[in-house]
């Protein structure tokens, strides 16, 4: 095979076009140079929040520093020994919310469907972090209370990639992709977000509901592909 003007044209080449054309027909990644293949993994993302430092000092102490119980996948995140007290509009108590650490520069709630259907919030599907217009909660620590206005959602399903992922799958930030889950439940979720950071490494979040549906916990195997 030759070009005009070019030479042979190389192995690799001809490797890489094909790849592309194949994950462009089929939406499967293929294998790239060098045979990397990433470590999908997908976690349940339990109801928790995310607070920041003010809300902190009002709901433990002032000068209050959230202690890490143990490290989440991602490695600059981890679930705190502290936890919070929720109360919805139907006064009812959801006990014992997880907080992740480190502090962020805003106050969020992430519940699960059936979650706040108990507290009576209507919680919209949102990105972390996408809080403007969201209802509210009365949220109650051991020294303190907070009338969060806005911050309550159900998060929106979503896979955290490396760029070394994204060029794996052929995607990018902002792009959608869809999780096969083959159990005894088999589903496909689709839509998931795609976010990339250089540091992140290849995980999908699910809620409790969507992952108690497909019974991820006994799934034989997960396939993460581009629509």
């Amino acid at each position: 095979m030759s070009m005009a003007g070019s030479g042979t044209v190389s192995r690799e080449a001809i490797e890489r076009v094909v790849r592309e054309s194949l994950s462009r027909r089929f939406g499967m990644p293929v294998a790239a140079e060098g045979g990397y293949k990433p470590n999908l993994v997908v976690n349940i993302s339990a109801r928790h929040c995310h607070l920041n430092q003010e809300a902190v000092d009002i709901l433990f102490g002032p000068g209050y520093q959230l202690t890490a119980m143990k490290k989440l996948y991602q490695d600059t995140d981890f679930a705190a020994n502290e936890t919070v007290s929720i109360v919805g509009p139907r006064h009812r108590l959801l006990p014992s919310v997880r907080i992740l650490g480190p502090c962020r520069n805003f106050n969020q709630l992430e519940l699960a469907f059936t979650d706040a259907i108990s507290l009576g919030i209507d919680a919209p599907v949102r990105m972390s972090g996408k809080i403007a217009g969201t209802p509210g909660c009365l949220m109650i620590g051991p020294k303190g209370s907070i009338e969060l206005k806005e911050g309550v959602i159900r998060a929106e399903r979503h896979v955290h990639m490396s760029d070394k992922d994204a060029a794996y799958y052929g995607v990018k930030e902002g792009d959608r992709m869809n999780l096969r889950i083959e159990s005894d439940c088999p589903t496909t979720l689709e839509g998931l977000l795609v976010r990339i950071n250089p540091s992140w490494k290849l995980e999908v979040h699910i809620d409790t509901d969507e992952g108690n549906a497909a019974n991820l916990s006994n799934a034989r195997k997960v396939t993460l592909v581009r629509p």
